[in-house]
């Protein structure tokens, strides 16, 4: 099936690329592109700015990352985001202890369990896209209540609709969740997105760090429950710097709003943290084919609902019975 909304400006349309179906959300003003494939985790993979991909991918084409799929472009990390630092966790008093004869999560460097279940989710179905003169969207929803495998590693009945929003250049990622479950319902989500700036090596990129606080980690990159305060400057020039931070406390304008960001000669991506995601991870690694840095959105730190249980965690967000939850981060790209 194909599907094509636009205005004049704005374009939302159904397409494939390599045989696999992708969305695509066009802004001709601002020349920017967005793709997205449903059946890879609904991840935003491709975002051209004037021909210039914001996003950073291992990959030339569609195929390599469906052959091998890997973290790239705009990951989605849930039920958990980032590392657990056991193989369960704690939930309203209960202890859930995850089956790894599953296989279908994965385990860290220190074999603890990251990132969740659904970051390669071939179970996202489009739900609505358009276009008119205001913007183009696409919002796709992944079921979790309906899989057994996944409700056996984390049994909260729940939905996640994900609507991608094109509009004056700027993409927004909105994240509805409802609780479907009769108990309340953790919320320790995220997204892993990979930026790039093309006109500057990373030894000179200038990067941003917006926050009050700096989460101390353990060895094994889970929090001890400690913070100190943020040292970094503004901005802080990338160089030989090896980045895979947590903080908190992030500095917002009068809209409650975050702006994270990496800068190269003029090239410039922000991510813009709504007021739901009071965590930022920042990843950036050093070594050869590494050319990206990671301004993460987060629910909670690291380990939130282990950390809750033992009581060294007050702000882990749930989501009541039939509740709803939703937030957006925005990403903007200049000087490209």
């Amino acid at each position: 099936m194909t599907a094509l909304t636009e205005a004049a400006q704005y374009e939302a349309r159904t397409s494939s690329e390599d045989s696999i179906g992708t969305l695509t959300l066009r802004d001709s003003v601002n020349d920017v592109t967005v793709s997205i494939v449903p059946s890879l985790g609904n991840n935003a993979y491709r975002m051209l700015v004037k021909g210039k991909d914001v996003f950073w991918s291992p990959y030339q084409k569609l195929a390599g990352f469906k052959a091998k799929p890997t973290l790239l472009g705009n990951p989605f990390l849930a039920p958990w985001a980032n590392r657990l630092d056991q193989h369960a966790f704690f939930a309203n008093g209960k202890k859930y202890v995850l089956n790894p004869e599953l296989k279908n999560y994965r385990s860290d460097g220190n074999q603890l369990p990251i990132h969740g279940l659904v970051n390669f989710s071939s179970h996202w179905k489009m739900i609505g896209i358009g276009a008119d003169d205001k913007s183009a969207w696409v919002t796709s929803r992944l079921e979790f209540f309906r899989l057994p495998e996944y409700m056996a590693q984390f049994p909260f009945a729940h939905t996640i609709d994900m609507t991608y929003r094109l509009a004056n250049g700027i993409l927004e990622v909105e994240t509805e969740v409802t609780n479907l479950s009769f108990e309340k319902m953790p919320l320790i989500i995220g997204y892993h997105p990979y930026f790039r700036v093309h006109d500057a090596p990373r030894a000179e990129w200038k990067v941003t760090l917006p926050a009050k606080l700096h989460v101390t980690l353990n060895s094994k990159l889970t929090p001890t429950g400690e913070t100190t305060p943020n040292t970094y400057s503004d901005p802080h020039i990338l160089a030989a710097t090896q980045l895979d931070d947590v903080f908190t406390g992030l500095v917002r304008d009068a809209s409650g709003r975050a702006e994270f960001s990496v800068q190269g000669k003029q090239q410039k991506v922000a991510v813009i943290y709504g007021p739901k995601f009071p965590v930022a991870v920042v990843y950036a690694p050093a070594g050869a084919n590494r050319d990206f840095i990671c301004f993460e959105p987060m629910t909670g730190i690291t380990n939130s609902m282990n950390l809750a249980h033992e009581g060294k965690y007050k702000e882990l967000q749930s989501i009541a019975p039939g509740g709803v939850w939703k937030e957006s981060f925005w990403i903007k790209a200049t000087g490209f």
